[in-house]
């Protein structure tokens, strides 16, 4: 169980994404972002070593915001073989130098993700302590996922990032979102699987999206 510590974060997430996220093929805006976190949800990690955290951003500096989907490890050494995923490290106020991953490189994340959208772990609340987030929903239509700890091998582009699954299948992560307000929109035709979830918009609407999409090849 992830416990969530009311501290200080120094710099703080949004800080290391201002400077992050014009690095990033799929990024929309211009060079001088401005991420404001909007929501997301967590994910535990069975060892309790590595935090997960899958955080919705909207940057507000163009014509129109722009919400992305960032997913975030945070460990207390550096992830060997991993230096191109590193985000920045901090100083948290209780759990000391913390390094700071895009997730999609760290096989803890890439394991625990795989084991949500084939339903063996819960999506947990993104600020609260041992609480499921009952919006985010998933759905799995394939064979059983290897059990043990997997290797993700990302490739970023223009459209997101595209991990390769041991089943031949590909986890499309929807790096820039689409929101709809109201109930989450379905998946295109065909996914063997997905994961959408829900933030609060603009004058009290609650926005959903799919986050993330699995399909065939």
């Amino acid at each position: 169980m992830a416990v969530i510590h009311r501290t200080t974060l120094t710099p703080t997430k949004v800080e290391h994404l201002a400077a992050w996220l014009p690095t990033r093929p799929w990024y929309r805006g211009g060079p001088a972002p401005e991420p404001e976190r909007s929501g997301g949800f967590r994910l535990d990690d069975p060892a309790g070593e590595v935090g997960i955290e899958f955080m919705v951003t909207t940057d507000t500096s163009g014509p129109e915001p722009v919400s992305y989907l960032v997913p975030l490890t945070y460990r207390d050494a550096p992830l060997p073989g991993a230096e191109s995923a590193l985000i920045g490290t901090s100083e948290h106020g209780v759990l000391g130098e913390r390094w700071i991953y895009d997730g999609c490189h760290d096989p803890v994340l890439f394991t625990e993700l795989l084991a949500l959208i084939e339903g063996r772990a819960p999506a947990m609340a993104q600020s609260v302590t041992d609480t499921p987030d009952r919006e985010v929903t998933r759905a799995y239509t394939g064979e059983p996922f290897p059990r043990g700890e997997l290797t993700p091998r990302p490739a970023d582009d223009a459209h997101g990032t595209r991990l390769p699954t041991p089943h031949g299948t590909t986890l499309h992560v929807h790096r820039v979102l689409a929101p709809v307000p109201g109930n989450p929109p379905l998946p295109r035709a065909g996914a063997a699987g997905h994961v959408a979830g829900g933030w609060p918009g603009p004058d009290g609407v609650r926005l959903h999206a799919v986050l993330m999409t699995l399909d065939a090849g």
